[in-house]
């Protein structure tokens, strides 16, 4: 079974909690949860990973190379994480990048995104339901169908 890493960076483990007005009521349970079941339907396995230090990040994913894709929300890492990029740069796989909420809504520091010009996709302003449409996304590009029973 191949992996499918689901990252999440600072701020994000408190998901369900933190600003509900503007990240919603999902727990990071319960999108992982989601994640993998969805993800099993197509033969992947999902691996999940949240931290609020950049290294950690970064050493999870050296650790998963072979993934074949890869969902992360880097949270305020998007805006100052050059080590980040240079990870996601080196990444083999699909890679998706969410943010739950729409930035460019939102304050002008939270516009430009250091990470979006070494993933596949940006996904943003469609709350948790964005870490499903980066799934799909991934599958598709993967040319995945859903595995048989």
């Amino acid at each position: 079974m191949s992996e499918l890493l689901l990252i999440n960076g600072p701020n994000l483990s408190r998901l369900g909690t933190r600003k509900p007005e503007i990240y919603g009521t999902d727990t990071l349970d319960d999108v992982q949860r989601r994640i993998t079941e969805a993800a099993g339907q197509y033969d992947l396995q999902c691996v999940s990973y949240c931290s609020n230090a950049e290294g950690s990040l970064i050493d999870f994913i050296d650790q998963h190379r072979e993934a074949r894709g890869m969902i992360i929300n880097p949270g305020a890492l998007m805006m100052a994480g050059w080590s980040l990029r240079d990870a996601l740069e080196d990444f083999s796989g699909i890679c998706v990048e969410v943010h739950i909420s729409n930035l460019w809504s939102r304050e002008a520091f939270r516009h430009e995104s250091v990470l979006s010009a070494v993933v596949d996709g940006v996904i943003a302003g469609m709350g948790t339901s964005g870490y499903m449409l980066a799934l799909y996304g991934i599958v598709e590009r993967l040319g995945l169908s859903v595995k048989e029973a």
